[in-house]
């Protein structure tokens, strides 16, 4: 938001982040809010996305149904790649989180929408349950083998036990900077379009220059939001990959 006072320009571009209640004056724990309502349009628009790429089904494949097949292949093979190949049976798994990640991003390019991967709470438990999947799979896999993850054994051995505690220093710190890394970078950039906006909105004849930035930004945008799912993806996969072979 944007307006002229006595001291100037005033822009408000945090205020697209706020969390109001769908119903109500009043937000509580269990309030249906615009966060709710877009997790739910996106979680709705991935479901379209694979019934409609998948509907035919054909051996020559239509335009949608190739696009289906390319992010299913993609991310097939960066579990793969990145996990190994008994890591494929988390594969449902992670291709949701992408195909979650992307069209939250994507979806909150609209102009009035609302980028639910901006606030730290949903990416928080995200990176939450990504962080106890995998130290959960990894003591099932390994049991106490997975310490091994924490301990250097190619290090020389006085080094080994500073190490280790560096290590599982690490290894806490993985959901804060797996969520705030993807939250950052999602509201930095909606930030910055609101900024030219307000100033596209003051402006008269000189207003094509912060539309010219904006339409800039936004295909930045476009291009961070697959980035940005694309990252915490590949780190969801690096993470997989150190719970079902721990050891250095």
């Amino acid at each position: 938001m944007a307006a002229e006072e006595n001291q100037g320009l005033v822009i408000q571009p945090m205020d697209q982040f706020n969390v109001v209640p769908l119903f109500g004056d009043t937000l509580t724990w269990y309030s249906p809010s615009n966060v709710t309502l877009w997790m739910l349009l996106s979680v709705a628009a991935v479901t379209v996305f694979f019934l409609l790429g998948t509907a035919r089904r054909a051996d020559i494949p239509g335009r949608g149904q190739m696009i289906v097949e390319l992010v299913y292949r993609f991310v097939r093979d960066m579990v793969k790649n990145v996990a190994g190949p008994n890591a494929l049976r988390y594969f449902p798994m992670i291709l949701t989180v992408f195909m979650f990640i992307a069209f939250s991003n994507i979806l909150g390019l609209i102009p009035s929408s609302f980028t639910t991967t901006s606030h730290i709470a949903v990416t928080a438990t995200l990176a939450l349950a990504v962080f106890f999947f995998v130290t959960v799979l990894g003591f099932v896999k390994n049991g106490v083998g997975f310490f091994g993850l924490f301990w250097i054994s190619s290090a020389p051995l006085p080094l080994r036990p500073v190490l280790a505690v560096i290590e599982v220093m690490s290894y806490f710190v993985r959901p804060v900077s797996h969520s705030i890394r993807l939250a950052g970078n999602m509201m930095a950039g909606h930030a910055m379009i609101k900024v030219f906006a307000a100033f596209a909105g003051v402006l008269s004849f000189g207003a094509f220059v912060p539309i010219v930035a904006i339409s800039a930004v936004y295909a930045l945008e476009l291009l961070v939001a697959l980035i940005q799912a694309y990252v915490f993806t590949i780190l969801t996969c690096v993470y997989l990959r150190d719970a079902l072979h721990p050891s250095h």
